[in-house]
């Protein structure tokens, strides 16, 4: 068996009309495709980054917490790359996006720095 790449990520959110609005007004992500499922009363947003598609946006009616910060069991974080790290920290500040000090990768030398998305998921920004 030989894996190619990652296809997609998962997300369950507690409220459809403001994660979208973070991951694509925000973080500037392009939407391929939204369905209403009128079965699960439930949408589903696929998002592209560069014209790839990476993230599945979903909603559910009341959908069960989960621990989420970094060093909780399970999924870590979602990570993206980007050019400049300072500029990004300061366009989300200027968002009114929480985010952490920038720090520094001590094995890479890298800057980088997390913040949180509308549902507490821990989202690392990485310099290239």
């Amino acid at each position: 068996m030989q894996l190619n790449r990652v296809h997609h990520i998962a997300i369950i959110c507690s409220n459809y009309d403001i994660s979208k609005e973070f991951y694509t007004k925000i973080l500037g992500l392009e939407i391929l495709q939204e369905i209403y499922r009128t079965e699960r009363n439930s949408f589903k947003l696929d998002l592209a980054l560069n014209g790839e598609y990476i993230i599945e946006l979903f909603s559910f009616p009341n959908p069960p917490q989960r621990p989420s910060r970094p060093e909780a069991q399970g999924l870590r974080h979602l990570a993206f790359e980007t050019d400049n790290i300072t500029e990004a920290h300061d366009y989300l500040k200027s968002q009114n996006i929480t985010v952490e000090p920038i720090r520094i990768d001590e094995h890479t030398g890298k800057q980088f720095f997390f913040l949180s998305d509308p549902d507490n998921l821990p989202i690392e920004f990485y310099e290239k």
